[in-house]
């Protein structure tokens, strides 16, 4: 199977910068009544599958990698979180197709010294926070020392940008505050460790405006497409992902949230050039997570 108008695809190069466990450990465990609420909210089922079909899915539209986050809102939500140590072994077991993020829970006393771990323990390859779920300001300074040392280790950090959907429409959406989602928080943070490599994750809706402006003034901020179908994106966003940003634009689904084929095929539709395309598709991904 092959994408119509994805040439560039033929040879299984495009990696997604942003996929979850299609499994209970993230849908059912992690998730909890919050990720339920988004599922009622758009008509879905949190519906599980194996590490095998995902791959396979992935394969069929040539996506060759996957960056797989971890999970750890476990302070703020009381739901457990997906354990390093899993994803380190999902990642083992598939070494050659997911790239292992780690997440750590920036609210607990030992989130130091789990970032360490995630590196020189179980050899993860970056971070991710979401700072909505976790309920955390990332610019406060009692995160810095976190920040300090996450930029020491030298790994790429995904922050979650704009609104979320958990908890969608339950009464006081389940006490989660969307205000932490705006990337103006994490400027703080990428302009006090400039070496920390940053990707914001998602279109930052409502504050897309300020995510386009960080992008181009903090070089070591970079910004994702997940979470978002192609032709719901903003246009400033996709004009910017050709031109002014194409080296700082990247492919991500939100997986299994959203899936690569629907995903790609309105991508396709887009009026990218080819060498846009490769960009966006694998190459920016592959400079920053140190790939090649």
């Amino acid at each position: 199977m092959s994408v119509d108008g994805l040439d560039v695809l033929d040879n299984k190069q495009a990696i997604d910068t942003h996929a979850h466990q299609p499994t209970s450990e993230f849908l059912h465990d992690a998730g909890g009544q919050m990720m339920q609420d988004a599922a009622d909210r758009f008509g879905t089922d949190l519906e599980t599958w194996s590490y095998e079909e995902m791959i396979a899915e992935y394969h069929d539209v040539g996506v060759g990698r996957a960056v797989l986050l971890g999970w750890d809102a476990e302070t703020n939500t009381g739901n457990p979180p997906v354990p390093n140590e899993y994803v380190a072994e999902v990642r083992d077991e598939h070494d050659d197709f997911f790239v292992g993020f780690g997440s750590v829970d920036p609210l607990k006393d030992d989130c130091v010294e789990e970032a360490r771990r995630c590196v020189e323990d179980l050899d993860l390859s970056g971070f991710k926070f979401q700072q909505i779920a976790q309920g955390f300001d990332p610019s406060a300074p009692e995160h810095e020392p976190l920040f300090e040392t996450l930029e020491e280790l030298g790994k790429p950090v995904v922050f979650h940008g704009g609104n979320s959907t958990l908890g969608a429409c339950a009464p006081g959406g389940r006490g989660l505050h969307i205000k932490y989602g705006n990337p103006m928080l994490i400027d703080d943070v990428a302009a006090r460790h400039p070496d920390l490599p940053i990707l914001i994750a998602h279109p930052a809706y409502p504050w897309e405006k300020e995510q386009l402006a960080i992008c181009q003034q903090k070089g070591n901020v970079y910004m994702d497409l997940s979470g978002w179908m192609p032709r719901y994106i903003d246009d400033q966003v996709l004009q910017y992902a050709k031109s002014l940003l194409k080296d700082k634009v990247m492919f991500g689904t939100d997986y299994p949230m959203l899936e690569p084929e629907p995903w790609l095929e309105q991508f396709a539709e887009l009026d990218f050039s080819e060498e846009t395309q490769r960009k966006i598709l694998w190459e920016n991904a592959n400079s920053f997570l140190n790939l090649d």
